[in-house]
């Protein structure tokens, strides 16, 4: 989507300059130099052939393991050099896994399918869904704007930054990390191009300067693409790989975590994330200017075209808000009978109203419902007009969700057919990991490093199944270790084709990938420590999984 709109004040160079960058373009079409593109041909061309070879060569060994474990391994890891390489996308390699299983013997048709019945899809759809709405309306553009125009925010570039970021972060709790960041991209580099007309006019860069290679560009772009991946924790539909990891905890533990479980759990966690992530970028990018002029205006201008809000705003806001209250219910109830306090009509039964609340309350159907409002809350009443129309709930990302279905069936037969408990048992032997700290450092590594080469959803459906094994095998408790897998998989900073925010803010070309590179690996430890330290003490306050 193109940002340059008609408006009524004239552009200055700079601006032009900088919004005309402000394209959205995808991984695959982002501007490479010729050295990355003959990379990414390379990379692309070796997965037609190492694909299949790798499978058949690992098919083809005299393993000491059972028909279908080893099956089923070879398929996996075709699959996951597809995912790596990404000859084909990333679902359609998915889906000819799946084919592979069913075709190879490894689970009949009616059993492998069937995670796409499941209640997580749903929430997918549905969420996916009310943010379709909210990107439609520019609501979140709207919110954006209302917490920019705070006084006080718009005359630093350490609270601009920071102020942007926290926009980024409440978003992508709810609408999808990468439709952040497209939609949020051309309001960041407007305020870039305020700020870099002030330091022209001010004489403190050359009159031939380059707006795009700006630090604090560097930094505002960088904190809306790393921002959204740190938001994106805060809650369950924050993120597919939330998703992912939560349904095989799910399967492995038999301990449900409710979605206020996971928030409470989460919030303390992503707000320390966020402090680092700003300190990180500002020392690392260190803004060329803190004191700034001209952004408070140009937020009130945004503002004040946008105008007032319109019904079909108001009727998304009415669809999220019972949405959000109705997954956070549950929780609520579960507090009432954890702390005692009486219940009307109900006197001994606490226990089996939070069961038929939450059992009733399935996020899924919530999702859905939430999603169906859209449908049936007019616009134009007259015409018969709605929020939403079929036509906009189809653009919404159904590969991110057949992919999160083809993660379930690796995860449910992983462990099914046992292999999974012998990657565990092996894994243990060969790594001397016998203690949960161990497990769990092990585990955000690993998550961190597969994220940084394929897509963080892959990430989360391959490094969970094969930390929860590994955990059972070492006599502990696998829920930290697989939750911290989760949480890690959401990483990868440091390279453009880490994750799609990453591409989207390379794209923009305001971040040199040397500056990418730097910032995220410092942040991709910063991060995996503050996970492996403050998660383990955030579940035993909480009690998630308990």
């Amino acid at each position: 989507m193109t940002t340059d709109k008609s408006e009524p004040r004239t552009r200055t160079d700079v601006e032009k300059a900088l919004l005309g960058g402000a394209t959205y373009r995808s991984l695959g079409e982002q501007k490479l130099s010729p050295a990355e593109e003959r990379f990414e041909r390379a990379r692309r061309t070796t997965g037609l052939w190492l694909a299949p070879l790798v499978a058949i060569v690992f098919l083809a060994l005299p393993l000491d393991m059972a028909a279908k474990q080893q099956t089923l391994a070879g398929i996996l890891l075709g699959v996951i050099v597809l995912w790596i390489t990404e000859p084909i996308p990333i679902p359609v390699s998915g889906f000819i896994g799946v084919a592979a299983i069913v075709l190879l013997g490894v689970a009949p048709a009616t059993d492998a399918l069937a995670p796409f019945g499941s209640s997580t899809v749903f929430t997918f759809i549905g969420a996916f869904i009310l943010a379709q709405a909210m990107l439609k309306y520019g609501l979140a553009r709207r919110f954006a704007f209302f917490i920019l125009s705070l006084p006080g925010v718009g005359g630093s570039t350490v609270k601009l930054i920071a102020a942007f970021g926290a926009v980024t972060c409440l978003l992508s709790a709810f609408v999808s990390n990468t439709a952040t960041v497209a939609m949020l991209l051309p309001t960041a580099l407007g305020l870039l191009a305020v700020i870099a007309k002030m330091l022209q006019d001010r004489g403190l860069v050359a009159e031939d300067f380059d707006p795009l290679r700006l630090r604090v560009g560097a930094a505002l772009v960088l904190m809306l693409a790393y921002g959204a991946s740190v938001g994106g924790l805060l809650t369950p539909v924050g993120s597919p790989p939330n998703l992912i990891g939560r349904g095989l905890i799910e399967k492995a533990t038999g301990e449900k975590i409710s979605f206020a479980q996971w928030t409470a759990t989460a919030v303390p966690i992503c707000l320390l994330m966020f402090v680092v992530l700003a300190v990180v970028l500002m020392l690392l990018n260190r803004p060329e200017i803190r004191r700034i002029e001209g952004v408070e205006e140009y937020v009130r201008s945004e503002r004040a075209e946008m105008g007032r809000m319109s019904r079909a705003e108001i009727n998304t806001l009415i669809a999220f808000g019972c949405t959000v209250a109705l997954w956070i219910f549950p929780g609520v109830v579960a507090l009432i009978v954890d702390t005692g306090i009486p219940l009307p009509f109900v006197g001994e039964l606490k226990e089996s109203v939070y069961d038929t609340v939450s059992g009733r309350l399935n996020e899924g159907v919530v999702a859905v419902l939430g999603a169906a409002l859209l449908f049936v809350l007019p616009v134009n009443w007259g015409r018969r007009e709605y929020t939403l129309n079929w036509s906009d709930a189809a653009r919404i990302d159904w590969g991110t969700i057949m992919l999160f279905g083809t993660g379930i069936i690796f995860g449910s037969l992983l462990e099914d057919t046992g292999l999974a408990k012998t990657i565990g048992e092996s894994s243990s032997d060969a790594l001397g990991l016998g203690s949960q700290f161990a497990i769990t450092a092990f585990a955000v590594v690993l998550a961190i490093v597969v994220s940084e080469t394929t897509s963080n959803t892959a990430s989360a459906a391959v490094v969970v199944p094969i930390i929860i094994p590994i955990a059972m095998a070492a006599g502990v408790d696998p829920f930290v270790p697989a939750l911290a897998a989760t949480f890690a998989a959401s990483f990868g900073f440091m390279l453009p084709v880490s994750t799609p925010q990453n591409a989207i803010a390379y794209g923009s070309g305001v971040v040199p990938i040397t500056t990418m590179i730097r910032s995220g690996i410092v942040f991709d430890i910063c991060g995996g420590l503050i996970i492996l330290l403050l998660l383990p003490v955030m579940v035993a306050i909480t009690g998630i999984g308990g």
